[in-house]
């Protein structure tokens, strides 16, 4: 059943039920994923349903938007397999074909979510740093076309995954899916991790500081006024500071460091096991930023601020309404 040459079943997996790493796998990781499932749903669909109905007057910020939130959603239902396979200790039943699709798609939607997140923060420099040129600079029609590039570069660069990531058959039997950072073809995980974490982390990180710091500095050459006005602009990039660094960094580090050890000292069991687990907490974590993304919608989208507020008074209203039908029937005038 779908090995892959080179790849061998990991001991972590198939032999981790009474170690902490087995405990993670059991426990956290699912639940994790549970409480995103709920979550992340909950607050990713109505966002969604308000982008794509009620925002009338699209702009580059809503085109970036919608992509982001596209790419939560279709990340976060990948979960309902892992989530089971991680309660069904670990003894993946799906076959090989959805293994390899749910770890690419995972992967693919990763990625795009953090270049989702830069777009909008080099938007929001734009429109602080240079708002005039920023509507020649990139407009609706070219936004659209970096979101397209962005699906498509980085599908292109997952095409690695679904090769080293596959179903594997443990001693006992169990059938597990594997991730690529635990396989022993080095030479392939390796380059495909560092790429990524250059090209998918350390780039967008550079360019989000660079992006606030240019904005910080140009807000404080504005009056108060302006300064007051402008400011919440800057909390978009302040936010997405913080999720990279808590978030993705610590992730990227975990992940090489597995995929490090391997290569370098495969015979070196404990400590492998011991960067397994600090990586599975890290993926545990990294994954609710999915339920932190449409913060965003509220910091970059004043259209979509605007539609929020309308749905919520007109809730009020109603609720006020039928609050005040009740006290009628029951002390008719």
């Amino acid at each position: 059943m779908g090995r892959t040459p080179g790849q061998k079943a990991e001991a972590d997996f198939c032999e981790s039920a009474g170690t902490i790493l087995g405990t993670i796998q059991r426990t956290l990781i699912p639940g994790t994923f549970l409480f995103v499932l709920a979550v992340g749903l909950t607050l990713n669909m109505p966002v969604i349903w308000i982008l794509l109905v009620r925002v009338k007057r699209w702009n580059r910020s809503a085109i970036f938007l919608c992509n982001l939130v596209l790419a939560d959603i279709t990340w976060i239902l990948t979960l309902p397999f892992l989530i089971y396979y991680h309660l069904n200790q670990l003894h993946w039943i799906f076959g090989d074909a959805l293994c390899k699709m749910t770890r690419t798609v995972y992967h693919i939607c990763y990625y795009c979510s953090i270049y989702f997140v830069t777009c909008l923060s080099v938007d929001r420099y734009l429109a602080i740093v240079h708002p005039l040129k920023s509507l020649w600079l990139l407009n609706k029609q070219q936004s659209l076309l970096i979101c397209l590039s962005i699906w498509a570069v980085t599908s292109l660069s997952s095409v690695p995954v679904p090769y080293v990531a596959s179903t594997q058959i443990c001693p006992d039997n169990k059938t597990i899916c594997s991730l690529y950072v635990f396989s022993s073809s080095t030479y392939i995980t390796l380059p495909l991790s560092m790429c990524c974490t250059v090209a998918g982390c350390l780039l967008p990180f550079t360019a989000i500081c660079y992006c606030y710091c240019s904005s910080v500095k140009t807000l404080q050459k504005t009056g108060l006024h302006h300064f007051q006005k402008k400011s919440k602009l800057t909390k978009l990039m302040y936010s997405a500071l913080i999720i990279f660094a808590l978030l993705y960094l610590p992730y990227h580090v975990s992940r090489n460091i597995c995929i490090f050890l391997r290569a370098l000292w495969p015979k070196a069991s404990r400590s492998i096991e011991h960067a397994d687990t600090v990586f599975f907490i890290e993926v545990a974590v990294c994954s609710l930023n999915t339920c932190i993304n449409p913060l965003f919608c509220f910091l970059a989208g004043g259209d979509f601020r605007e539609q929020v507020c309308k749905i919520a008074s007109s809730y009020c209203h109603i609720k006020t309404w039928r609050s005040q039908q009740q006290r009628t029937s029951v002390y008719p005038v």
